[in-house]
């Protein structure tokens, strides 16, 4: 059984807050310390984000800045969402991610939504990541009583400010957690610093080398800011995995259905074996958001699944154990073995406005 391969796709992330959460720090963060990989920003406002005079290469019309680094910023409003969507989806941009920032664009729900429906081939929703202030997080629930519908439909939640908050802020990253109903990772944090991998994959471009890149002017602008590299890589755990035996669908299906809390991101390639011959499957899980893309296996290539998984909290060696429970030793197809992958390929699975029946998993 083979199925035609799928166009890789953007992964666009939304990036929702209320006001002095510090989404526009985590923003300028994720632009200061992109690993050179290439980002769209859309937000609302120029003068929210505070661009540094340095990264400000160019103006690309009348809305678009180039930083240095190769990232681009958009300032629209919200008619114009779907024309910076699809400029920055062109191949041409070289863009490897895209990020909106929700504040004066929408509600984030009405984002999420748009996105999921979105029949754009070149773009695949990357998750809803949610920044709250930890030292103002009971005034804002108080403010504004929907944030607990907003941390309910995260992928990611930011706690903020951590080290603002009182007793180190246990109490409101419990709180966070249990607000948080669809199994979100609750990442910590100070001055908005995420690792990017969380986001996104950060792969340095050719063309960068030898150069002074962006990046480089900023880590040597904060050479004396002890606090900003230490703690990047302590906030979440990851497990790579490798097999040469293929993969059982069911059982991968079944591994997938249960994933824990905290397991955020899962990303890399599947070897199904006998039940495609022809592709391997490029796998996108951004919280309980789940995508498989057939990708024709090149001639001579290793037939290996590759997986990285990324979350916060989790128990790494449980989730090795439990992959390799999913190794498949049947030399045939079970003829229906791959319906449960099927209904996560875009354009296989019937379901409104073409979204595949099972974009979200359980």
């Amino acid at each position: 059984m083979e199925h035609h391969p799928t166009p890789r796709q953007i992964p666009v992330v939304v990036l929702a807050g209320f006001l002095g959460s510090g989404k526009t720090t985590l923003l300028n963060h994720l632009l200061h310390r992109s690993g050179g990989s290439r980002i769209g920003a859309i937000v609302n406002d120029f003068g929210a984000i505070e661009i540094d005079a340095m990264a400000v290469a160019g103006a690309l019309g009348d809305s678009t800045v180039s930083l240095g680094n190769g990232c681009l910023c958009c300032a629209v409003d919200a008619s114009e969402l779907d024309v910076y969507l699809e400029r920055l989806a062109n191949p041409g941009t070289g863009v490897d991610v895209i990020v909106i920032e929700a504040s004066g664009l929408a509600q984030p729900e009405e984002l999420v939504r748009m996105l999921l429906a979105s029949e754009h081939p070149g773009i695949v929703y990357g998750g809803l990541v949610e920044v709250v202030d930890a030292a103002e997080f009971d005034d804002t629930r108080a403010k504004h009583p929907e944030i607990d519908r907003h941390l309910a439909l995260a992928d990611l939640v930011v706690v903020n400010k951590l080290d603002r908050a009182a007793e180190g802020g246990e109490r409101v990253l419990g709180l966070v957690r249990s607000l948080s109903d669809r199994g979100a990772a609750v990442v910590p944090a100070t001055y908005g610093r995420v690792d990017p991998e969380f986001l996104f994959d950060c792969r340095p471009t050719a063309e960068r080398i030898g150069q002074l890149s962006f990046d480089d002017l900023h880590d040597h602008h904060h050479d004396g800011d002890g606090a900003h590299g230490g703690h990047l890589h302590a906030a979440y755990d990851s497990l790579s995995f490798a097999a040469a035996q293929p993969l059982d669908p069911r059982r991968l299906m079944a591994f997938l259905d249960s994933r824990p809390e905290g397991l955020y991101r899962i990303k890399g390639y599947v070897d199904f074996g006998p039940y495609d011959t022809g592709n391997r499957y490029a796998v996108h899980a951004v919280g309980r958001f789940l995508r498989f893309y057939p990708e024709a296996w090149g001639r001579g290539e290793d037939r290996l699944t590759q997986l990285v998984l990324i979350g916060s909290g989790i128990d790494a060696a449980a989730l090795r154990k439990d992959l390799e429970a999913c190794t498949n030793d049947a030399p045939h197809a079970d003829e229906h073995g791959m319906w449960g992958v099927l209904r996560y390929v875009q354009g296989l699975a019937e379901g409104p406005d073409d979204e595949p029946a099972g974009a979200y998993g359980a």
